[in-house]
């Protein structure tokens, strides 16, 4: 069954159902992602020691399983459909999340580390459902369906990390569990719960409907390095993974490093509440930001974006040990990030032939993924070496060269269309 055989009201009504599945899989996800991600620093640092400089590893492994996870889902649906490839996801995910427990409670950081990048399949899953948004959605409300699937993340996200703390009690005194394992064993039964979602509800598959997949055997899918030429190909497609890119790694190098800074500063107890609002930011606006971008268009999106992250990883480089100024930082950082993903990958849509979507979706994630974990990875070293401020402002050059890139492709854009006109 493909469109040419679906009525608009049958589609929009299919639409709309996938939305709702898609939303509920992407509250699951991300309450178990925020949730796990914000003790994982701790945990690298409860079994080498608070001084060390590898607390980013935590991120970066997650992150690093994201980046190659994406391409390979992405494989998958292409030749198969959307569910098999989010349900494959979420089933990795889970495991990955039960043995990062092990590893939590048995203090063994090689399984903790394969744990972790076995749980970045999640994080993979749920980027890859807002491109699952579009496949249905009209070109001209595709932003708009992707800042939905965005903005369902919130209430998982935000909540998630305020489970950290039941979470450990509960698997400390009802279990006698190490500190950090209850989070993870939480994470792997809200994970179970996201690939059941999928299973059950995610039918008829929308990428099947929308005559979206090659069946194997029919078309040669493309290499990682022909996907990414046909994104770099335009200027547009280049401003659009760049966006993506620059908004990723600056959002997940403060990130991942605050947690951090604010434990070996005596603020433990108050970087959960700022994870939160953090991860509010990152998806709480994403309908204002579709609609924005719909509207205005994506090339004012991405430039929104990356002023707000140069605002936000100015005020954390200024923050000094002010753990108040962070909630701002972080609030903002999220924000930024929101303007950046959902402009940059609108963006990226409009860059490429429909027929072409799905064959470069996963490759622009894995570079934004594999980017966001080398940032993750080398900001406990950076933070060690020249301390957090520093690092938050290297952060802000990296956002400050998004900014200008965006603003010259933006007045190039405007002469084009006038010399047209």
């Amino acid at each position: 069954m493909t469109l040419a055989f679906t009525s608009q009201e049958e589609r929009a009504a299919l639409q709309k159902r996938t939305l709702r599945t898609l939303m509920v899989g992407q509250i699951i996800g991300a309450a178990a992602l925020a949730s796990a991600v914000t003790v994982g620093a701790y945990v690298v640092q409860d079994i080498l020691g608070d001084t060390t400089p590898w607390g980013g590893i935590a991120t970066a492994t997650a992150t690093t399983g994201t980046a190659v996870m994406a391409q390979v889902l992405s494989r998958i649906m292409m030749r198969r459909g959307r569910r098999p490839g989010l349900q494959l996801g979420y089933a990795l995910a889970t495991v990955g999340a039960v043995l990062a427990a092990f590893g939590a409670q048995h203090r063994s950081l090689a399984l903790f580390m394969v744990g972790l990048f076995l749980f970045g399949n999640g994080q993979a899953s749920n980027l890859l459902a807002r491109y699952a948004a579009t496949d249905l959605a009209e070109p001209h409300n595709r932003a708009r369906a992707m800042s939905r699937i965005i903005f369902a993340s919130t209430f998982g996200a935000v909540f998630g990390p305020l489970l950290i703390s039941p979470a450990e009690v509960a698997g400390q005194d009802w279990f006698g569990w190490a500190k950090y394992t209850g989070p993870w064993v939480f994470s792997g039964i809200v994970l179970l719960s996201a690939f059941l979602n999928t299973s059950i509800r995610l039918r008829p598959d929308p990428l099947v409907i929308a005559g979206g997949i090659s069946p194997k055997g029919t078309v040669k899918l493309p290499s990682i390095k022909e996907a990414l030429a046909i994104v770099v190909a335009t200027q547009k497609g280049r401003l659009a993974l760049a966006s993506m890119v620059i908004s990723q790694v600056t959002m997940v190098a403060v990130m991942a490093m605050t947690p951090v800074h604010m434990k070996l500063h005596g603020h433990e107890s108050l970087s959960q509440f700022v994870v939160s609002l953090h991860v509010a930011g990152m998806y709480a606006f994403s309908p204002l930001v579709g609609r924005y971008a719909d509207k205005k268009g994506t090339h004012h999106a991405v430039l929104a974006g990356a002023s707000i992250l140069v605002l936000a990883t100015v005020m954390s480089a200024l923050s000094g040990e002010a753990a108040l100024m962070l909630f701002p930082a972080l609030w903002f950082l999220g924000i930024g990030w929101n303007f950046g993903l959902i402009g940059g990958s609108a963006m990226l849509l409009e860059s490429v032939p429909d027929d072409k979507r799905v064959t470069v979706q996963g490759s622009a994630d894995l570079m934004m993924s594999f980017c966001g974990g080398m940032a993750g990875l080398s900001s406990g070293f950076i933070r060690r070496a020249v301390g957090y401020h520093l690092l938050s402002a290297s952060a802000a050059l990296a956002a400050g060269a998004l900014l200008v890139w965006a603003f010259y492709a933006f007045r190039r854009m405007q002469v084009q269309s006038s010399v047209a006109g």
